[in-house]
């Protein structure tokens, strides 16, 4: 795909970008893949080239990449606000969860999830590249062919 090539997101898809080198970060996105039984998320690394586009296109400026993003029909979404979005859609019991984090002021949330996030490669360890993700989750990836 080339840099200009635009970005086509299905009608209803959500995507979600992560640090695909983050052990946390591709935990959490296992998570979700295993939960989310309509499909609505889709997925791609923040160091991907569609990754880049996607947070250019929506003027999200990540210098470390330490966060993940989630864009979506409702905008786009980082640090606490991208992680309690995706655990809200998925339903269920997490939905409770949602609604108990959110109540927490987003500064606190905030603050907590870049803690967390700049100690995650320390706390959770590194891979050495982006996760090749199941064949039957392949085409929910956008970066991989």
């Amino acid at each position: 795909m080339s840099k200009n090539t635009p970005i086509l997101i299905p009608g209803g898809k959500s995507v979600l970008l992560f640090d695909g080198v983050c052990n946390l970060c591709n935990g959490f996105v296992q998570f979700v893949l295993k939960r989310d039984k309509k499909g609505q998320f889709l997925f791609a690394s923040l160091q991907s080239q569609i990754g880049k586009q996607l947070m250019e296109k929506h003027q999200i400026c990540i210098e470390e990449l330490s966060s993940v993003v989630l864009i979506s029909e409702e905008g786009s979404f980082t640090e606490s606000d991208a992680v309690l979005w995706v655990v809200r859609a998925m339903g269920g019991f997490l939905s409770v969860f949602f609604r108990v984090a959110y109540i927490l002021p987003k500064p606190f949330r905030d603050r907590l999830y870049r803690f967390i996030a700049k100690n995650r490669y320390r706390l959770f360890g590194i891979k050495e590249s982006c996760m090749l993700p199941r064949p039957e989750w392949r085409s929910r990836f956008l970066d991989v062919s």
